[in-house]
């Protein structure tokens, strides 16, 4: 407890606080066998509550622990603060883990649009998709689709991609292990997972957008909330489908925090308005906005930045970096700052980015001053995962193949083209098949090799979180290239190279085998574990990108 305020407890408060506190008797303390419901009323009425949250628990909630139904309870209390205090903010004192099954990768973006959330979801890289569970491959299956004229022809293609995809696994396998053949310094496991992630990188390409994965999610009640407006207005049938269903398990574990999501006149009209102002601006968008000629564009295009001069950008750094250690107001500060020499901001720079040996070790917030804006035009592969990154703001354009695709040159060398340009040319044909009837789903039949137009925009320090985890030699190619383009233009385009040389972990080599060192790095931590506590471990890093 505070030493100031020390709350005296019985033995049997002591006991009873035990078993749902693991330190009853401290300041700092986790709870625990708990519904989430529970744990969110309890922390609703501590915002109102004078005293310790101890005797809070003892004073309005043991009792009804007692009951048949604490959870019942709970949720009548949370009901009533939440009616009371007419705050938002008490839905983020709950949570809930979901599991979201045989959902495709359209939904999953959609999915993971939200920032205030937790995803890890199944992985190209390390499982092959040549199976046919149930005897079907694993892809969705629209029911707009499945329920017109197209049905037939939808099913043709795809299963025609995945049978491509799934002839190729072996092949590109054994051609991959022939032209990296094992070492002795190299494990029999470390070299089976690497050689199996380079493979099926290497043909991810050939999957469709309507390949189904497995997402593991975790978030508040108000952030489940945001998600399930947004998933009930949107265009895919699978989107509202799945709503539905998870809207329901919720209830079972968080019911209090979604009691607004499909009343009419709450929920109900917030789908509704996201769906129109959608709705409304394409059909703007169509009218105004002339389809042809398109022009053409890099992977990678900076078009906005700011501050727009490399010397007002350092001043700003300068600033911003600063701000936290003096008395006077920004203004004056940023004026002070103006008046100095180049070497004199540089050595501020210098204190405040320090030497970073690890990419984990990042400046303040004072990167947060400057931004960055970027327009892409990278395969649909690698955006799905640059998009998990949180602390940006992307927007995405529709799936489409008219903007082409690019094909790997190991996989030529496998012996691969004919079968890839084979699988691509059917996914553009169903795409152009689906397109008329079923614009939305069309981009299903979309392979991930295809280009998507991406806009990324963020501050200093998101990127050079997000530019040196995805440019780590383990990363994917795709992705790899776009954010070593995007590093470089931060120095050269945007002219701040204090930005650029601050960020001194982006990897600008080549990489041949890329999970290699990953995966034997992996190989001895497990080693290290299993040969007990003496035994130092290895510091290298087994991160990379789904």
């Amino acid at each position: 407890m505070s030493e100031l305020e020390p709350e005296v407890l019985t033995a049997e408060e002591r006991e009873l606080l035990g078993r749902y506190l693991t330190a009853p008797d401290e300041g700092v303390f986790a709870l625990t066998g708990l519904p989430e419901v529970v744990k969110g009323a309890l922390f609703a009425r501590y915002s109102r509550y004078g005293g310790s949250l101890q005797r809070l628990f003892l004073d309005e909630f043991a009792d009804d622990l007692a009951t048949e139904d604490p959870a019942a309870r709970a949720a009548s209390l949370y009901d009533k603060v939440f009616s009371e205090y007419g705050d938002d903010s008490v839905a983020q004192l709950g949570g809930a883990h979901v599991a979201l099954e045989d959902i495709s990768n359209l939904l999953t973006k959609r999915i993971e649009w939200g920032r205030l959330a937790a995803y890890l979801e199944q992985s190209t890289r390390y499982i092959p998709y040549d199976t046919k569970p149930h005897g079907r491959y694993r892809y969705h299956r629209d029911a707009d689709v499945m329920a017109g004229p197209h049905a037939t022809a939808y099913v043709e293609h795809l299963d025609a991609i995945f049978d491509l995809y799934s002839a190729l696994v072996p092949e590109v396998l054994g051609w991959v292990r022939g032209r990296w053949p094992k070492d002795d310094a190299t494990s029999a496991f470390a070299y089976r997972n690497a050689t199996k992630a380079k493979a099926l990188d290497l043909i991810r390409g050939l999957l469709p957008a309507a390949t189904t994965s497995n997402v593991g999610m975790f978030a508040s009640g108000q952030s489940y909330e945001g998600l399930l407006l947004r998933l009930r207005a949107d265009e895919l049938a699978e989107s509202r489908a799945l709503a539905d269903r998870l809207l329901t398990e919720l209830r079972q574990v968080i019911p209090s925090f979604l009691t607004r999501v499909d009343r009419p006149d709450r929920g109900g009209a917030w789908s509704e308005y996201l769906a129109a102002r959608r709705d409304e601006t394409r059909a703007l968008a169509r009218e105004f906005v002339p389809a042809h000629p398109v022009q053409p564009a890099e992977l990678v295009t900076l078009t906005d930045w700011a501050p727009r001069d490399p010397v007002d950008a350092e001043v700003a750094l300068v600033t911003a970096a600063l701000y936290p250690h003096v008395t006077i107001p920004e203004q004056q500060l940023e004026a002070e700052v103006r008046t100095w020499s180049a070497e004199r901001r540089a050595e501020v720079l210098a204190a405040y980015v320090g030497e970073r040996t690890n990419r984990r070790h990042k400046p303040g917030r004072g990167f947060e001053r400057v931004w960055y804006r970027f327009d892409v035009l990278g395969d649909y592969g690698g955006f799905r995962d640059l998009q998990r990154h949180r602390m940006l703001t992307i927007e995405w354009q529709d799936l489409t193949t008219a903007h082409g695709y690019e094909t790997p040159p190991e996989l030529v060398e496998a012996g691969g083209e004919d079968r890839w340009h084979e699988a691509l040319e059917r996914s553009a044909a169903l795409e152009a098949l689906l397109a008329p009837d079923h614009p939305a789903a069309a981009q299903y039949a979309v392979c991930f090799a295809y280009r998507v137009r991406y806009v990324i925009q963020l501050n200093a320090r998101a990127a050079m979180q997000m530019l040196e985890l995805r440019s780590i030699p383990q990363g994917h190619p795709q992705y790899r290239r776009v954010v070593q383009a995007m590093h470089r233009q931060i120095g050269e385009v945007a002219g701040h190279r204090a930005v650029a040389d601050a960020m001194v972990h982006v990897d600008h080599g080549a990489s041949e085998l890329e999970r290699l060192a990953s995966e034997q790095a992996a190989e001895r931590r497990r080693q290290a574990r299993q040969a007990g506590p003496e035994t130092p471990q290895d510091e290298a890093s087994g991160e990379g990108p789904a």
